[in-house]
């Protein structure tokens, strides 16, 4: 079971950026789908963004799209959620998630599809 630490959370004005990091440890990372998911106030957890283990085939939210970039580096055992254009509902807590599979377009975007979960960073757009 892989152990996942997210971080890189922090408070923002809207429009601005962050970028998100989740380090791996405890298993194989290249053998892993990764995901990002986010959880406001309130609200059920929702799905943000995953990438195939090669990095090759990526996902995003309708509500995301063309504003988050999700990355990998296999070699630092690291995924990223790049966020620009930061808008005050994207205040959430933001997960990382990890599930074992070298399927390259597994497309799987539902929290019960993945197995590992990190603790969550915050992050916080105001207006």
């Amino acid at each position: 079971q892989v152990q996942l630490v997210e971080s890189g959370g922090g408070l923002v004005q809207a429009g601005g950026s962050l970028r998100l990091s989740c380090a791996a440890s405890g298993g194989t990372f290249s053998s892993y789908y990764m995901g990002w998911f986010r959880q406001a106030p309130g609200k059920e957890r929702e799905f943000v963004a995953a990438i195939s283990w090669s990095g090759g085939n990526t996902y995003y939210a309708d509500s995301v799209k063309g504003r988050f970039t999700i990355s990998r580096d296999n070699a630092k055992n690291t995924v990223y959620l790049q966020m620009s254009s930061l808008k005050p509902e994207d205040t959430a807590v933001y997960y990382c998630a990890a599930r074992y599979s070298r399927i390259e377009r597994i497309a799987a975007t539902e929290d019960r599809d993945f197995g590992s979960w990190g603790q969550g960073t915050q992050v916080t757009v105001s207006s």
